[in-house]
């Protein structure tokens, strides 16, 4: 029986969702291995991240091409793009080293991986290993909802480069900013209970966002692009600039600032 794990995403059965996590789960444990291997032989900044994003990529490509159903098409950012994903219903998304750049700076853990399942172009399945924290959070069972917001909503950003549109919520809602690195631990960040809003309006791909997005909305949250439209993915061209996923009750004032923030 097909497992609805929330509204928002489509249905997938239990063995996707389970897949996702052990995937990501793996590729994540073998990551912080290399990590620790080759900076204690001295190997830091862009061979490490080169080697990280190679070596997290072949595994989960193995581990797909041993796993997956019959049909189903995977869409990597570091692999070839493959035309036969534009014909099947189920892809697979995945991202083999979100965060490259805190990947390489040990000891920084704001880096994941990702691994997300869409169905006719809707996340279904998903998971986003957080593997310097030792945690994956997936989409069944799906993450708690933390608790209430604090006096102060929290409005995530990135540390190198703050997009305009997210200082402007952070504006409008009285919000602090916090700091972090990749896509993925941006957004697990609301479900960790340290942020409640995250914000994207600097040019992203559908691998940044797809499995932080299943998750999220397995969690409940809100997710979907600044100008509220659905977030929809394996599309012919990749490039997915934009998302809101923040709190639900946090929604409406969210896209009100967003539809209001200087181009």
């Amino acid at each position: 029986m097909a497992d609805t794990t929330a509204p928002g995403l489509a249905p997938a059965e239990p063995a996707d969702h389970a897949l996702a996590t052990e995937l990501a789960t793996a590729a994540g444990e073998l990551l912080v291995d290399l990590r620790v291997r080759r900076t204690t032989e001295g190997v830091t900044g862009s061979m490490l991240k080169d080697e990280g994003d190679r070596a997290s990529h072949e595994y989960l490509m193995e581990r797909f091409a041993e796993r997956l159903a019959a049909g189903d098409a995977v869409l990597s950012e570091e692999g070839r793009d493959d035309p036969r994903r534009l014909e099947v219903d189920r892809v697979w998304i995945v991202d083999p080293l979100d965060g490259t750049r805190e990947f390489g700076e040990p000891p920084r853990t704001d880096w994941a991986v990702h691994v997300a399942l869409t169905v006719d172009g809707v996340p279904a399945a998903g998971a986003v290993a957080l593997p310097a924290l030792g945690i994956t959070l997936g989409t069944s069972p799906a993450p708690p909802m933390p608790g209430s917001i604090p006096f102060k909503p929290r409005v995530i950003v990135s540390r190198s480069r703050p997009p305009a549109a997210a200082t402007h919520v952070a504006e409008a809602l009285g919000a602090d900013l916090v700091e972090l690195g990749s896509a993925g631990a941006k957004a697990m960040a609301i479900l960790r209970g340290e942020a409640d809003v995250y914000v994207h309006a600097g040019g992203q791909y559908e691998w940044d966002s797809c499995a932080p997005v299943a998750v999220a909305l397995a969690a409940g949250l809100h997710c979907s692009r600044i100008d509220g439209s659905p977030l929809r993915y394996n599309r012919v061209d990749a490039y997915l600039p934009d998302l809101l996923i923040c709190r639900p009750e946090l929604a409406s004032p969210c896209l009100a600032a967003l539809a209001d923030a200087p181009s």
